[in-house]
């Protein structure tokens, strides 16, 4: 018998099969709510940005619940090899949907500069449609339709964040291989600067948007650019902060002796978001402030 199931009475079953349950109704329920309440809010319908509210606080009450059941079930023994196996699999497609998620705006970010914007400055087009274009990246648009503004360079802040998500990534390893070498005080104090380092590369990216707003007049309206750098780094942010939630969440289970240094993929499953919000994160650092 396994470590992960030391506290069932017997081995646990080949596939543990959960009874019903209503979770994924509530968190449907939830996901409507806050999304017919996204769409009255830019719709500017009073209502909208208090169902959104509601929605949001809902499914946050619903996944706290669901995931407890599945923290449960595996403390008390139930989830087998063949468990573990099914858990891997849902966190490596959960990861790959999230690739083709960022590869979209990656893509758009990619036709806009490479395709359109050389397209459009043409000669047919200069002729016939906006004979002032200029078609360099980033653009103020046909026309001056688009107010100036100023790129966001890579120095200093984007550098200075790439510094403390890679610094991140080794702290991270390191409580990796710390919680299998049963090392539980080094586990979770690496863990701890782990998560410590992600919120400040929030507040630094907090900083960057109040900067790029007051200091480079760059805002989501400011074209094509300016809609894809707030698209692209704000969606990143948020998986930061996402990350960064798993994280502690998972430090407070570590803390609660839930894992062991042979069966700990709560853990792991974590690691590999963090890791790949890094490897995103590089991407953008390279093709959003360098070129």
């Amino acid at each position: 018998m396994s470590a992960s199931h030391s506290s069932a009475t017997k081995e646990a079953p080949y596939y543990y099969v959960p009874p019903d349950s209503a979770h994924p109704v509530r968190a449907s329920v939830a996901l409507l709510i806050t999304m017919l309440g996204a769409s009255a809010w830019v719709n500017q319908i009073a209502i909208g940005k208090w169902a959104v509210l509601v929605g949001v606080l809902a499914l946050i009450i619903v996944l706290w619940q669901w995931f407890g059941d599945a923290i449960h079930e595996e403390q008390i023994g139930l989830n087998s090899k063949r468990i573990d196996v099914s858990y891997r699999w849902s966190m490596s497609w959960f990861i790959f949907s999230e690739v083709m998620f960022f590869a979209a705006f990656f893509g758009a970010l990619w036709y806009t500069r490479a395709v359109t914007t050389p397209w459009l400055g043409d000669l047919d087009h200069q002729l016939m449609l906006w004979p002032d274009f200029n078609a360099v990246w980033p653009n103020l648009g046909p026309a001056g339709i688009v107010e100036q503004f100023q790129a966001m360079g890579p120095f200093w802040l984007p550098t200075i964040n790439t510094a403390l998500l890679l610094a991140s990534g080794v702290t991270l390893t390191i409580s990796h291989h710390a919680l299998r070498e049963n090392h539980m005080g080094k586990a979770k104090f690496w863990l701890l600067a782990t998560i410590v380092l992600g919120i400040i590369f929030v507040c630094c990216q907090a900083y960057e948007y109040y900067y790029a707003y007051t200091g480079l007049n760059l805002r989501f309206d400011s074209g094509a650019f300016g809609s894809l750098f707030f698209m692209l780094t704000g969606f990143h942010g948020f998986h930061v902060i996402l990350g960064a939630t798993m994280l502690a969440v998972m430090l407070g289970r570590m803390m609660k002796g839930h894992f062991t240094a042979e069966n700990h993929f709560g853990f792991e499953g974590a690691a590999w978001y963090w890791h790949f919000v890094d490897v995103v994160w590089l991407g953008l650092y390279i093709f959003v402030y360098w070129f």
